[in-house]
């Protein structure tokens, strides 16, 4: 399969070398440009390219960028890219990192203003699990306590993420559609847990919508001393 990752971070870059070794033709981009990836793109043996030739090189097309950075593609990114090319958003909101976000404080669901920035819907994916997971965690299919992942999505594009997840090593747990991805953002029962299929579907259905802003803020609180460290300049 041809993929193309926007986003050459610790989730980009993980789906990319396990998607090389697997035999799937990668390109990836980030917001700098190819060059300054170029290094990382030959030791994983994937393509670096622009942001727009990965939204165009394949069937499978992966935004892994913080949620603020979504504003700042083009709004072209898609045009003319087929409707069966399957969009995976990763990314989630954190205030601290990504500053306020109206839309998302009055309670949309972040994915699907993700996909209604870009113009076409997405699936969310590969969000809820921290990048040293999705690395060293693979398990045959089968083996009992398979960490599982929740792909949340309309039902024909979803089918072929819930396939790449379990070739992935994880088992796949259909999360219902986008709008009820609220159930695996920041802070939810199922986020960075790991859990296998059965704890995922009890955490998810235990999400609680009215809470969405108390999960929101126990992670953001969680996470803000990393993200102050890394908005300091470098000696």
């Amino acid at each position: 399969m041809k993929i193309g990752i926007i986003g050459a971070g610790h989730i980009g870059a993980t789906l990319a070398r396990k998607w090389v070794k697997l035999g799937h033709q990668v390109s990836l981009a980030n917001s700098r440009g190819p060059d300054s990836i170029r290094g990382l793109a030959a030791e994983i043996g994937a393509t670096a390219v622009t942001a727009a030739q990965a939204a165009k090189s394949g069937e499978v097309v992966v935004v892994t960028i913080p949620q603020r950075a979504v504003m700042d593609l083009p709004k072209d990114l898609f045009q003319g890219v087929p409707a069966d090319v399957v969009v995976i958003d990763t990314g989630n909101y954190y205030p601290t990192r990504d500053g306020a976000i109206p839309a998302l404080e009055q309670g949309k669901t972040e994915s699907v203003w993700v996909g209604e920035l870009l113009g076409r819907p997405v699936v969310k994916a590969f969000n809820n699990i921290y990048s040293q997971s999705l690395a060293d965690k693979s398990q045959p299919s089968g083996t009992p306590g398979r960490v599982a992942l929740p792909v949340a999505g309309a039902p024909e594009a979803k089918a072929k993420v819930l396939r790449l997840i379990d070739e992935l090593g994880f088992d796949p747990v259909d999360a219902g559609d986008l709008e009820g991805s609220w159930r695996q953002q920041p802070g939810t029962p199922c986020y960075t847990q790991d859990l296998d299929a059965p704890k995922l579907k009890a955490a998810l259905a235990a999400s609680d919508r009215s809470r969405i802003p108390e999960y929101r803020k126990a992670a953001d609180d969680a996470a803000k001393p990393f993200f102050l460290a890394a908005a300091q300049p470098k000696p």
